[in-house]
C-alpha cells in the first residue's frame, strides 16, 4: 500500500508547469500586499472607475502590443488596471472566452510587469497619452474621488462578467495568505509540489468517472491562483495535464458543516490521504476565520515621526528574542502491539523541555485505532524535542499504562533541506513491563511553518522581593515598603519597578506636575516620563501622548507621536479583535472594555498594524515591536494609575478630564467601566457586559482565531456558535466569571456547551470547573460534562472526567484524560492506517471548488 501511494505521489511531481511558481507566487503576494494598501479599490467609486479604464484603456492596449509590439521592452500595467486583470484571470474559462471574442486570441502576461517591479514606465505612458488623452495612467484615490468629468462610454468590447462581485470574493484572499512563513522558499516549493498532487488527484477522479468538488488548502490556493495569472500557460499546461482546462470556482462561501465547502474539502482530505498517504492539512494553510474589522475606512495621511534622539541607556529595556512556529500533529497509526493487548489507546505530547509558549502536556487518540481524526495545532518555541508517549487505558479498570515512549527533534525542521513536514513510523522505547516480538511503531505526521518574532508578554504585579536573574537589576529591599509598581516578563524576571509621583511644582502654574520613576541599580530613581505642557512625555526621547483633535476620524482616544505614529484605541482591535455575536453586541456593549490596543500607521500599513495590546484588567502588555517596549508599559502605568484614581471613566468615556494626570480635554469614546485595585493589580468590574455569552446569544458569537483576554462568564442559553467558529457548541447556564480566557477565572458553571469562550485561549466549561478554568499560564481542569470547546490545546488544563466528544476545537483541542475529544478523519487515514476513519475535521480551508 505505502510503496503503491509513493509511486502516486512520484508520478504528481512529473507533472510539468512552465512557470516559475515560486517567484511568481512571491511576486503575487506582494502584488496583493500592496493592492491592500488601497483598500478603495475593492468597492465603490474607485472599483469602478478601474473596471472601466480596465475594459477601455488597458484591454485595447495589451491587445495592441501583444500583436505588434509599440516599442521594444515591456508594458507596464497600470496598478488599478492591474488588479481587475488579476480577478479577470481568476476565471480562467471566462476570461478565455471573452479574450477570444473581443480580440481573438488569449491576451497573456508574457510581456507585461507590474508597475510594482521598478521597470521604467516611461514608453507605456508615452503611448497611453497618445491613445486615451486626458486619462491619467495611474488612478490614485484623490482624482478618483474628485474627478467626476470622466464619461463612461458604451464599449462594444466590455465583458459581461459581474468584475465587481468578483473582485468582492477575491479581496479577503490576502488575509488568509498574509502571514511571513507564505513567503518563505522552502514553504513555497511544498506548496508547488502539494498544487500538483492536487491537480493529479482531479485527474485520477476524472480518469475514473468519479464526480468530484476538490477544495485546496490556501497554500495550494495560493499556488493554483499563481499558474492561472500566466493564462496562455495555464491553458497550455492543463490541457496537457487533464485534457481541459479547470475551472475555478470561487463562488461558494458558506464554510457550515453539509454544505459544498465542507463536503468538498472532507472529500478532498480523503481521497488525498489515500491516495498519497501524506496528510492534507498542513501548519499555516488552513483557514484563518474572516479579517478582524479595519479601524479606519480610509487610509491615514497624517503620518509623521520625529527622528529618535539620544536615549538613556539605563532606561532602555532589554528581553530575550523569542520565536515560535506553528505545529499541527496528528498520529495516525500502530503496529507491533502486544498480542494480548486490550485497551483503547492515545498519545500523550508536550516538550522534553517546556517552553514559556508550550509548557503543557496534551492528549490525542489515534486515528486507525479510534476511527476519528484528531489534528493539534499549537504555537511553540523552535527549540527541543516533542516526546509523545503511547498510553493505553484498560476497559474494566479505567486504568492507564505507558506502552512506550518516542521523541522528535524540532531542529530537525530547521535545517536548509527540510521540507517543513515529516510523515513516518516512530519505533518506541518500551516501558520495562511491556514484552513483544517487535518494537511497537507509532506512525506521526507533522508539519511546522517557519519560526517566526514572538510577542514580547509583560506583567505589571505589586511589589515582591525579586530573583537574582533579574533582567536589569534587583530591587533594593529599603524601597519595598514604597508603592512601586513591578514590571516582570513570562518567566517572572523583573524588567523594572515603576513609582507615580508629583514633581516639583512648576512656578506660576497651580497644578502639580506628575512623573513616572523607576529604580536603578544604585538606589537612585530616575525619571522615565514626566507631564508638561498638557502632555505625557518619555524623558530623552521624542516619544508624547497627545489627546485626539476635533477631527477625530476614527474614534481613538490617544495618540502617540514620536519615532512612529501609534494611535489608542478602545477594545481589542485588529488582531486582538474579540469576535461576538451581533445579538451579544447590542445586548451587552463591547465586552473587553478593559483593553487598549495600539495601532501603528505608516506609509506601508496606511490602515493600520496592531503593535501592542494594554490589558488594564490583568496589568499584562503584549508587544509586537521591540521599539515599542518602552511606551507600552509606561502607558499601562500611566493609565492604570488614571484608573485607579480618576475612575477608568476618565480615560475611556466622552466626559471631560479635567484633572486627570495632564489629560485635559475630551476623550472620545462611549463606554463606561468601572475600575478598582485589587491586591496592587487593575481589576476592571463591567457589569452586566462582563459575561462571555449572554442568555440568548446566536450563532457566530465568540472568536475564531484572534483571541484577546476578555473575561467574564457564559450567560444561559448561549446558541450555537458561541465561542468556536467553525464547530460551536452552545454554552450553558450559569458558566462562572471569566470563562473564557482571562487571568484565573473562577469556576465554570454547569452546561457550558462547546466553544464557550475563545476558540484559541479559552478554556472549557464544565460543571464545577475550578479554579483558572480559561487561560493564563496554567489553567486548570475542566470538571464532569464537559462539553465540546473543553480547553485550549497550547494553555488549558486537562479535561476531567465525562469529557464529551468534540472536546475543544477539532485543531485547537485539549484532551488530557479526556474521552472521546474531537473528532473526523479523512477516510482511510492515509499511509496505510485503514479505512473506517470518519471526517469531521473542523475549518475548510479554502474558498474555491474544482467542478471536474
Amino acid at each position: 500500500m505505502e510503496r503503491e501511494q509513493e509511486l502516486e505521489w512520484k508520478e504528481a511531481q512529473s507533472i510539468v508547469i512552465n512557470v516559475d511558481l515560486v517567484s511568481a507566487a512571491k511576486r503575487h503576494l506582494e502584488f496583493l500586499a500592496a493592492v491592500d494598501r488601497k483598500r478603495w479599490l475593492y468597492e465603490g467609486q474607485g472599483l469602478d472607475r478601474a473596471i472601466y479604464r480596465y475594459n477601455a484603456c488597458w484591454l485595447p492596449l495589451l491587445a495592441k502590443h501583444s500583436k505588434s509590439p509599440l516599442f521594444e521592452g515591456p508594458l507596464v500595467v497600470p496598478f488599478d488596471c492591474e488588479w481587475v486583470w488579476h480577478c479577470h484571470r481568476l476565471n480562467p474559462v471566462r476570461y478565455k472566452t471573452d479574450c477570444r471574442e473581443f480580440y481573438g486570441r488569449i491576451l497573456d502576461n508574457e510581456k507585461v510587469v507590474s508597475s510594482l517591479e521598478g521597470t521604467s514606465r516611461n514608453a507605456t505612458e508615452e503611448i497611453w497619452k497618445t491613445l486615451y488623452p486626458g486619462e491619467p495612467f495611474e488612478l490614485d484615490l484623490a482624482n478618483t474621488l474628485q474627478d467626476n468629468t470622466y464619461v463612461k462610454k458604451d464599449l462594444e468590447k466590455f465583458t459581461k462578467y459581474d468584475l465587481i462581485s468578483a473582485v468582492h470574493r477575491q479581496s479577503p484572499f490576502f488575509y488568509q495568505v498574509s502571514r511571513p512563513h507564505m513567503n518563505d522558499n522552502r514553504y513555497l516549493e511544498g506548496a508547488v509540489a502539494r498544487y500538483k498532487g492536487f491537480l493529479h488527484l482531479i485527474k485520477r477522479n476524472k480518469e475514473k468517472s468519479i464526480p468530484s468538488f476538490s477544495v485546496p488548502t490556501y497554500d495550494v490556493d495560493l499556488i493554483w491562483h499563481t499558474h492561472q495569472l500566466h493564462p496562455v500557460s495555464y491553458c497550455k499546461d492543463l490541457l496537457k495535464i487533464m485534457g481541459k482546462i479547470l475551472e475555478h470556482d470561487d463562488t461558494d462561501s458558506d464554510r457550515t458543516k453539509g454544505q459544498k465547502l465542507d463536503v468538498g474539502y472532507s472529500g478532498t482530505t480523503k481521497t488525498f490521504e489515500e491516495m498519497y498517504g501524506c496528510r492534507y492539512w498542513r501548519a499555516g494553510a488552513m483557514y484563518r476565520g474572516s479579517a478582524p474589522s479595519p479601524v479606519r475606512t480610509t487610509p491615514f495621511s497624517g503620518i509623521s515621526a520625529k527622528k529618535a534622539g539620544t536615549f538613556n541607556e539605563n532606561q532602555k529595556i532589554i528581553l530575550p528574542k523569542r520565536k515560535a512556529l506553528e505545529v499541527m500533529l496528528e498520529f495516525v497509526g500502530v503496529r507491533n502491539l502486544p498480542e494480548d493487548h486490550k485497551g483503547s489507546l492515545y498519545v500523550s505530547f508536550s516538550k522534553a523541555q517546556p517552553d514559556e509558549i508550550f509548557s503543557a502536556k496534551r492528549s490525542l487518540t489515534i486515528c486507525s485505532e479510534s476511527g476519528e481524526k484528531q489534528v493539534a495545532s499549537f504555537q511553540c518555541e523552535p527549540n527541543g524535542h516533542l516526546v509523545f508517549e503511547l498510553i493505553s487505558l484498560l476497559p474494566t479498570t479505567k486504568a492507564s499504562k505507558t506502552m512506550g515512549t518516542t521523541s522528535m527533534p524540532l531542529e530537525d525542521f530547521l535545517s536548509p533541506e527540510s521540507n517543513l513536514t515529516v510523515e513516518k513510523w516512530l519505533e518506541l522505547v518500551p516501558s520495562s513491563n511491556i514484552m513483544g516480538s517487535k518494537p511497537i511503531g507509532l506512525r506521526v505526521a507533522i508539519s511546522v511553518t517557519i519560526p517566526t518574532p514572538a510577542p514580547y508578554v509583560l506583567h505589571m504585579t505589586r511589589s515582591r522581593m525579586f530573583s537574582k536573574n533579574s533582567c536589569l537589576f534587583p530591587l533594593p529591599v529599603r524601597v519595598l515598603a514604597k508603592s512601586w509598581t513591578d514590571v516582570v516578563d513570562d518567566a517572572g524576571n523583573l524588567v523594572m519597578s515603576l513609582q507615580m509621583r508629583d514633581s516639583k511644582k512648576p512656578k506660576g502654574k497651580k497644578k502639580l506636575a506628575r512623573e513616572v520613576v523607576c529604580i536603578m541599580e544604585s538606589g537612585e530613581t530616575r525619571t522615565l516620563a514626566e507631564f508638561a505642557e498638557s502632555e505625557w512625555s518619555i524623558v530623552n526621547s521624542p516619544w508624547s501622548l497627545q489627546l485626539p483633535n476635533t477631527n477625530n476620524d476614527d474614534g481613538h482616544i490617544l495618540e502617540l507621536t514620536g519615532p512612529h505614529t501609534v494611535r489608542l484605541y478602545s477594545g481589542g482591535r485588529l488582531d486582538y479583535e474579540s469576535r461576538r455575536c451581533e445579538k451579544h453586541k447590542v445586548e451587552h456593549g463591547q465586552p473587553d472594555r478593559h483593553l487598549i490596543t495600539a495601532v501603528e500607521f505608516s506609509e506601508k500599513e496606511p490602515y493600520g498594524k496592531a503593535v501592542a495590546v494594554l490589558d488594564l484588567k490583568s496589568g499584562t502588555v503584549k508587544v509586537k515591536e521591540e521599539w515599542f517596549l518602552m511606551p507600552s508599559f509606561i502607558l499601562n502605568y500611566i493609565f492604570g494609575n488614571i484608573s485607579r484614581k480618576e475612575g477608568y471613566n476618565n480615560l475611556i468615556t466622552s466626559s471631560k478630564i479635567s484633572n486627570v494626570e495632564g489629560l485635559s480635554t475630551e476623550v472620545v469614546s462611549q463606554k463606561e467601566v468601572e475600575a478598582v485595585k485589587e491586591n496592587g493589580l487593575i481589576t476592571v468590574k463591567v457589569g452586566a457586559a462582563s459575561g462571555g455569552c449572554g442568555s440568548g446569544c446566536g450563532s457566530g458569537c465568540g472568536n475564531a482565531v484572534r483571541s484577546v483576554e476578555s473575561g467574564g462568564g457564559c450567560g444561559s442559553g448561549c446558541g450555537g456558535g458561541c465561542g468556536d467558529m467553525a464547530k460551536a457548541g452552545g454554552c450553558g447556564s450559569g458558566c462562572g466569571g471569566g470563562c473564557g480566557d482571562m487571568a484565573k477565572s473562577s469556576g465554570c458553571g454547569s452546561g457550558c456547551g462547546g466553544g464557550c469562550g475563545d476558540m484559541v485561549k479559552s478554556g472549557g466549561c464544565g460543571s464545577g470547573c475550578g479554579g483558572g478554568c480559561g487561560d493564563m499560564v496554567k489553567s486548570g481542569g475542566c470538571g464532569s460534562g464537559c462539553g465540546g470547546g473543553c480547553g485550549d490545546m497550547v494553555k488549558s488544563g486537562g479535561c476531567g472526567s465525562g469529557c464529551g466528544g468534540g472536546c475543544g476545537d477539532m485543531v485547537k483541542s485539549s484532551m488530557g484524560k479526556c474521552g472521546g475529544c474531537g473528532g473526523g478523519c479523512g477516510g482511510g487515514g492515509g499511509g496505510g492506517c485503514g479505512g473506517g476513519c470518519s471526517n469531521k475535521q473542523v475549518g475548510v480551508p479554502g474558498n474555491e471548488i474544482v467542478v471536474a
